[in-house]
């Protein structure tokens, strides 16, 4: 089966998952729930106005749900089946949507999926808070343990959670600080760190959870988390990319809104380590000074495609992904699953949205 045709079928059972996480509509039954009986009373018109309705609202924008597959796939190639993961996928496709609401309001974008950032049509008030709930909300599968988990598979997956979204946060406090201007020479190691912390870690998260649920081996678990990790890593880069470069007029953000933002890529260290002088100092002063001009911003594109930048980043993302590649498909049986995710590694690196 296509890749693209696969996300496109297991989208649907995802949703309805999520749902059961988050309902679109808010009601007693499920916030007694989520948080117990209340000491008081609960007024759930203002939870649907300041959570279910802007979630809902970036949710049924669309999204790939590449992160929830993931854990689908991962679960069923160390020997789990979908049933065994659905409900848990939830987890990742939320924290990450909850990252895209954060990443607006500190980037100030105004576009998110084709439409309006949330923050601009709700307030950041609800929107800080509709993002700091979607980093917990999917919690509650682990904390009512709905699954009947085992108590050591319940304890690696809050692990796993704990882990990963401290190393979340440090990558987006690297990504503001370098287009804050609080480091200039940004090294190409230190960027593809601050991947691995700002994507990597969903994508890792993603995969591991999978495998722990299916109740792989721990090498299978590590080698399917560092193939997830590569994944997330070449999904950033090919977002830079497409930043500059879209492919296709589906493409649900501003062009070149990284250059309007001053932020660090593979692509923009490359093109600065090929330009010289004159030139290398316009790119420079483009980026300082966050430009918002069409002309200024076309401009700076135009100074990067003078240089091999996007096809060296395009280059490295293969690299990373080819070679985590290599190392999974030892520790897998042969699958559906197993030949799934090699289209996968594919797709992350050659999509064109």
């Amino acid at each position: 089966m296509d890749i693209k045709k696969y996300l496109e079928l297991k989208k649907s059972s995802i949703d309805k998952e999520i749902e059961k996480i988050v309902p679109k509509k808010i009601n007693q039954e499920w916030i007694e729930y989520a948080v117990g009986k209340a000491d008081y009373a609960y007024e759930p018109e203002s939870l649907n106005f300041g959570l279910s309705k802007p979630i809902w609202d970036l949710i049924e924008r669309g999204g790939k749900r590449w992160r929830p597959a993931l854990t689908i796939l991962c679960c069923e190639a160390v020997g789990g089946t979908e049933k065994q993961a659905l409900p848990f996928t939830p987890l990742p496709e939320l924290v990450h949507d909850g990252t895209l609401v954060a990443d607006d309001i500190e980037d100030s974008s105004k576009e998110r999926r084709g439409k309006k950032a949330l923050h601009l049509i709700y307030g950041e008030d609800i929107a800080i808070n509709a993002a700091s709930a979607l980093y917990f909300l999917p919690l509650s599968v682990l904390y009512k343990n709905t699954q009947k988990l085992g108590e050591k598979i319940k304890n690696s997956l809050f692990d796993l959670y704990g882990e990963e979204m401290v190393r979340v946060s440090l990558g987006q406090a690297m990504d503001i600080s370098w287009h804050r201007g609080v480091k200039e020479n940004i090294t190409e190691k230190e960027y593809l760190q601050m991947c691995v912390y700002k994507t990597g870690v969903l994508a890792r998260m993603s995969a591991k959870l999978g495998a722990i649920v299916g109740e792989g081996t721990k090498e299978q678990i590590e080698t399917l988390g560092k193939f997830g990790e590569s994944l997330g890593v070449g999904f950033q880069i090919k977002d830079d990319i497409l930043n500059i470069k879209p492919e296709s007029d589906k493409w649900g953000k501003s062009i070149g809104e990284d250059i309007t933002e001053g932020k660090k890529t593979l692509i923009l260290i490359k093109a600065l380590e090929e330009l010289k002088n004159g030139e290398k100092k316009e790119l420079e002063q483009l980026i300082k000074g966050k430009v918002k001009e069409k002309e200024k911003i076309e401009r700076a594109i135009e100074l990067i495609e003078k240089t091999n930048a996007i096809q060296y980043a395009e280059k490295k993302a293969f690299e990373i992904v080819s070679n985590a590649w290599n190392n999974t498909e030892k520790v897998l049986e042969e699958s559906e699953a197993k030949s799934l995710l090699k289209e996968f590694a594919q797709y992350c690196i050659k999509r064109k949205i």
